[in-house]
């Protein structure tokens, strides 16, 4: 039976993304390859048409082919985050991919096909179909990865990516099949209601197995182990999509499931989250104290802010759930900014990526400087920017749920974070311009978009919260 109307209306952004990144393939392959801008140009146009059919599918909410497909606030929320992501990662890659003389147009595509997994993930009310979405983004992500083929450096993370990557596949399968066998289902209500009537040894299992394969994509402790080598060898705009795309749909798919599918026996799974969350903030910040390379140091910072959100997933709350929705926006625009200013710096094949490189930037280039230190300063979680309001939402829904030592243990975190984060500005501004800032070339017109729009939407959510933080806590309803 053909899909009516309505259900092609609540998969438009995928079709639009699919035939876009379809479109930008003939191209590519076509005899004649045309400039650059004209793929960036092509992307970014259709990821801020996904974006609009986002909304439109928003409009008229509800379940699709058969239920498994479900739009609600939940979904839009995140589908249009990770459009959001793709669209300033095309941004700054523009710039990249002429200086690294790399091939545009497959490059894009890759970036708008994993965009279609990830929103795949985001709408997804069946597991099977949140499978099939993950490895969409996943196997694009692979390539994306090692998409320098030249870079050893980008082949070793593209290779590491892929076979942990594999591996932790395997364990979410394995949980999807055990719940099949103690359900009887893959959809979500319907595992619901199963486990609400007899939960047993089975469904915990599955979840303990789902929670591995679903935490190493978010790359939450201890399944961390990939993050720093792949963020470190990636091109820099692919760490910078790899640290906020995937990772807030995984987080998504981590809700979605978790708070519908296993809500019956949270107090069983809470534990697991709970010693993962204090995991995650305190490798992720200890490790990153002693780091010199700064892609490597935002890969810890990754890992230890997966475990800020991991405390609002231990809420178990609407307040948590909504909490986790805002950080995880508030974290896409600094992380996105704070890896276009490396990109900036870091120049061709990427040799200037220590810490000691970014001395007497603010000295020769004070907007690029000034831009990173709000992005770092929203990472410790000073006040006025998104990163203060995400910590202390999370904060009150653990409060809130009688999560006191959790709390405390997060907040001496996020101290010890700041120590790392201030180090870096320090070096900004406080010592003489070394050999990368002396040969830094100003920025074009695609970097600076790249740095001034998550800048600004860093500020917005740092002063006016209330609005995305609304929508959120009415986008949690379905979940419960």
């Amino acid at each position: 039976m053909f899909p009516s109307s309505s259900e092609l209306l609540r998969i438009a952004p995928e079709l639009i993304l699919t035939a876009a990144a379809t479109l930008l393939m003939m191209i590519d392959a076509l005899g004649r390859r045309p400039r650059p801008a004209l793929f960036s140009s092509l992307s970014a146009g259709a990821l801020l048409v996904a974006g609009a059919g986002a909304l439109w599918a928003y409009r008229d909410p509800g379940p699709a082919f058969s239920g498994m497909v479900l739009v609600d606030g939940f979904a839009t929320f995140f589908r249009l985050l990770v459009i959001t992501v793709g669209f300033l990662t095309v941004v700054a890659s523009h710039r990249y991919l002429r200086r690294e003389g790399a091939d545009a147009g497959e490059y894009n595509a890759l970036l708008l096909y994993s965009i279609v997994g990830q929103s795949v993930m985001a709408a997804g009310n069946e597991l099977i179909l949140i499978f099939i979405g993950l490895e969409i983004s996943s196997i694009s992500s692979y390539v994306l990865a090692g998409y320098l083929r030249d870079d050893r450096r980008g082949n070793e993370a593209a290779l590491k990516y892929f076979l942990l990557g594999s591996f932790a596949t395997a364990f979410l399968l394995y949980g999807v099949a055990l719940i099949y066998g103690a359900a009887g289902s893959t959809s979500l209500p319907a595992i619901r209601a199963t486990i609400a009537r007899a939960p047993g040894l089975l469904v915990a299992i599955s979840a303990a197995l789902m929670f591995v394969g679903i935490g190493f994509k978010v790359s939450a402790a201890p399944f961390q182990m990939w993050a720093p080598d792949v963020y470190q060898g990636a091109p820099s705009p692919v760490a910078a999509f790899l640290s906020a795309g995937p990772k807030a749909a995984a987080f998504a798919v981590l809700l979605r499931v978790f708070l519908t599918a296993f809500e019956p026996i949270g107090s069983n799974w809470e534990p697991l989250v709970w010693i993962s969350a204090l995991l995650s903030m305190t490798i992720g910040n200890f490790a990153a104290l002693m780091q010199s390379d700064v892609k490597r140091l935002l890969a810890y910072s990754s890992i230890a802010h997966a475990g800020y959100v991991l405390v609002a997933v231990t809420a178990r709350s609407q307040v948590g759930v909504a909490a986790a929705m805002f950080y995880l926006l508030a974290y896409a625009f600094m992380n996105l900014g704070a890896f276009a200013a490396v990109t900036h710096l870091a120049g061709k094949r990427e040799r200037y990526l220590k810490i000691e490189d970014f001395a007497g930037l603010g000295a020769k280039q004070p907007l690029t400087a000034a831009l990173m230190a709000l992005f770092l300063l929203s990472l410790i979680g000073v006040p006025l920017t998104g990163g203060f309001f995400g910590k202390f939402y999370i904060f009150k829904a653990a409060l809130d749920s009688d999560l006191v030592w959790l709390t405390v243990l997060a907040l001496l975190n996020s101290a010890v974070a700041a120590y790392y984060y201030l180090r870096l500005l320090v070096v900004m501004y406080m010592n003489e311009p070394g050999e990368a800032s002396q040969q830094l070339e100003p920025l074009t017109g695609s970097l600076r978009a790249a740095l001034v729009i998550p800048a600004l939407a860093t500020l917005i959510l740092g002063i006016f919260p209330g609005a995305v933080l609304d929508f959120a806590v009415r986008s949690t309803w379905l979940l419960r």
